[in-house]
């Protein structure tokens, strides 16, 4: 016990000087963090005359696509987390990011070795004295000991380094909520422009009915010399290039349907999603706007940007504790002997402890070199982050007067369908009477089935405009969810 107590005498002498040190070091060089200041407009200019999600104070939470009553679609999207590289890549790296912050910790704490040796040497005989007992080897040296050193952290670069580090995981873990909010509005935007070529094809194979009866007609009449060959090869053309077109959806349906599948983590050839059209009388769910200050705390990719901001602050501070001198202690005991029984024994111990301190004198710029580049750095993350809120402010603007004027548009081309429609009916029954050509027909045909598909397509058009809108106001996120 006594034996033990000689040991670590010496570390505790280093441990009361260590205290005394670290007591002192309270200081921290390099600029405090303060967040950049930016532009925040009072409120939105494209919200006025949009409907607005009641109560208004209400925020984004939870699942945001079920909203849109889509279970097809909430089935890929709980797939999202699992199976999607791209978050799995995000999740990686964050990992990494987390160990880099126990790596920078690992420097507030001594390193601590320890070894044994067994030396065995002898002279040489031209060194050797002539009446010394030049035959005999030296004896065989035994050693054992522990070393200690630690770096004090006299200037907080370490400090300034863990909150390097630590801000930099933060940005990684908001990498990974945006990498997971942009896979989960592109799933639901391809999923939207899937349904609206299913509603297409829909509009295409009744169209195709039709004129496969308008061409029966046409024939009939031809058959009764009642018209001229000219209008069956109307006829004719119209169906077939309607019949190529209602083909041609297909191809676009095979890629968004192999999208999905890349997007939930499935080989495309495993993924296939039954053709359901939407109806056309469906619209965009209300979403809860708030307020634009309320985005800078929402958005995982403006808290990415300032955890950057961040971390290259304290990168500041790292490089200014340069110019300061190092300060650091080292301690080591042991026992060393030449004889094996008295090896571990009071009288083979040794230890030294003391503190160290160095300064660079000269280095050629190299320490001015790396102050002006952290600041360099820095100003560029400020610049990034100033440029990803005012791109978050566009974003929110651009879908907000998108579903505005979506929705106006939509009601004006409902107002054209049933125009159009109508327009079929008399052109139909005047050729049926004798009174039109079947030119008019084929015209009033094709202008009604061209208005159903550009209705179709401005529904499709709110549904998107919608999932951006939800990306641009963060998707429910918010940054209290940092780690």
């Amino acid at each position: 016990m006594r034996l033990l107590a000689e040991l670590v005498q010496p570390f505790l002498l280093a441990l009361a000087t260590i205290s005394a040190v670290g007591w002192l070091a309270g200081c921290t060089v390099g600029p405090n963090y303060v967040r950049p200041t930016v532009e925040v407009p009072g409120a939105y200019k494209e919200n006025a005359g949009w409907q607005v999600a009641q109560p208004q104070d209400a925020t984004l939470r939870g699942n945001w696509w079920e909203m849109f009553n889509e279970p097809q679609l909430n089935a890929f999207e709980e797939q999202v987390d699992i199976s999607n590289q791209n978050v799995a890549l995000a999740e990686a790296q964050y990992r990494q990011a987390r160990a880099l912050v126990q790596q920078a910790r690992a420097a507030y704490f001594p390193t601590v070795t320890i070894g044994a040796s067994l030396n065995n040497s002898s002279q040489p005989s031209s060194t050797r004295i002539s009446n010394s007992s030049s035959g005999r080897k030296a004896p065989t040296l035994f050693a054992m000991a522990v070393d200690a050193s630690w770096e004090i952290d006299v200037w907080g670069r370490i400090r300034r380094l863990v909150e390097s580090s630590q801000a930099s995981a933060q940005a990684s873990a908001a990498d990974l909520e945006n990498a997971r909010l942009s896979a989960r509005t592109e799933l639901a935007q391809d999923y939207f422009q899937l349904r609206t070529l299913d509603t297409q094809k829909q509009l295409l194979d009744a169209s195709i009915v039709e004129f496969q009866r308008s061409l029966e007609l046409t024939n009939n009449r031809y058959a009764s010399g009642v018209v001229s060959r000219a209008d069956v090869l109307q006829a004719q053309t119209q169906l077939k290039t309607t019949q190529a077109q209602a083909i041609d959806v297909g191809v676009q349906r095979a890629q968004f349907e192999h999208a999905i599948a890349l997007l939930i983590g499935k080989p495309a050839s495993v993924v296939s999603i039954s053709a359901a059209p939407l109806a056309m009388t469906i619209v965009p769910p209300p979403i809860p706007l708030g307020v634009p200050s309320e985005v800078l705390e929402r958005r995982p990719d403006i808290a990415a940007t300032e955890r950057q901001v961040v971390a290259a602050n304290a990168q500041i501070g790292v490089a200014l504790a340069a110019y300061y001198p190092t300060v650091s202690l080292g301690a080591t005991g042991g026992f060393q002997s030449t004889s094996l029984s008295q090896w571990i024994s009071a009288p083979s111990r040794l230890w030294s402890v003391g503190p160290a301190i160095s300064e660079t004198v000269f280095d050629g710029g190299l320490r001015a070199g790396l102050t002006e580049q952290a600041r360099g750095v820095y100003d560029g993350t400020v610049a990034s982050y100033r440029e990803t809120v005012l791109t978050a402010f566009k974003e929110v603007e651009d879908n907000l007067a998108a579903l505005r004027i979506l929705e106006s548009e939509a009601q004006v081309q409902d107002e054209a369908v049933k125009a159009a429609q109508q327009s079929v009916t008399v052109f139909t029954n005047q050729y049926k009477a004798g009174i039109t050509s079947y030119l008019e027909v084929v015209t009033a045909q094709t202008a009604a089935l061209t208005n159903e598909r550009t209705a179709a397509t401005i529904l499709g058009n709110r549904m998107n405009a919608a999932v951006l809108l939800i990306k641009a106001l963060g998707g429910g996120w918010n940054v209290a969810q940092l780690p």
